[in-house]
């Protein structure tokens, strides 16, 4: 990991960090865990410093375990760049969340089809992704389960419905207290824009844990910027600063 750093005009004394990877692609046999864990009233912004790559696979998946704490009061954004699964990529990955009641947490992930204009491209030709997130309060309540499993040679992904004419999904999970949930709930407008060829919905989450937010695009600057513009309605909601204005390198 990165030293933390301050830039966040918006909120000057917010740690940002960035996870960074030395070794490549994820290949077929590695086994990756991250452990996060906020402190009581501390906050954090978290990022990759590249694309998350995951390489042609032959006998072996890769995995990522994660762990997530935030303890009351603190304050969670984490906004990592695109993962890129490519022809037979095979990915399994669990994130583990335990959040206080007071706390909140912006959590994004955005899947690229595969490697879209390499060669001849591979739009949906990785074997299977499975992803899970499951949430819990400190005294181990259970709040939610989402798990959802792809696999292109076991339906058609370009159904209408699944990702018809789509091909950049992302997922973001807003675990907050109701009140600020309900803030953002009223504030986001679902959307189908034929045009930018873009789509979102908002969700409650069961048990009051927070929402649930999709968006669909076909590349990936518009897709996030749209989860962008989430995030800053959230950060509006539980600490009155809109996002900053993302660098023109992201």
């Amino acid at each position: 990991m990165q030293r933390e750093l301050y830039f966040d005009e918006e909120l000057p004394e917010m740690p940002c960090v960035y996870i960074l990877s030395s070794g490549g692609p994820n290949v077929d046999g590695d086994r990756y865990v991250q452990n996060f864990v906020l402190k009581k009233g501390s906050m954090a912004f978290i990022s990759t410093g590249a694309a998350t790559k995951l390489a042609e696979m032959t006998s072996n998946y890769s995995a990522m375990r994660q762990t997530i704490t935030l303890e009351a009061d603190s304050y969670l954004e984490y906004l990592p760049e695109p993962i890129i699964p490519c022809r037979h990529t095979r990915y399994i990955s669990d994130t583990d969340i335990v959040v206080d009641p007071t706390a909140a947490m912006f959590y994004s992930e955005i899947y690229m089809p595969g490697r879209k204009y390499y060669k001849e491209g591979e739009i949906f030709q990785y074997d299977v992704l499975s992803v899970c997130a499951h949430a819990r309060r400190p005294d181990g309540t259970p709040l939610f389960r989402e798990k959802f499993v792809i696999d292109p040679r076991a339906g058609h992904l370009r159904d209408v419905g699944v990702m018809h004419h789509y091909d950049v999904f992302a997922n973001v999970i807003v675990l907050a207290p109701e009140e600020q949930a309900e803030k953002v709930y009223a504030a986001t407008e679902p959307f189908i824009d034929k045009d930018k060829r873009l789509a979102s919905g908002v969700t409650h989450l069961p048990n009051g844990a927070g929402l649930l937010f999709k968006v669909l695009g076909v590349e990936p600057g518009p897709v996030k910027a749209v989860v962008r513009e989430f995030c800053s309605t959230v950060r509006q909601a539980v600490k009155g600063h809109p996002l900053p204005k993302e660098f023109p390198w992201r």
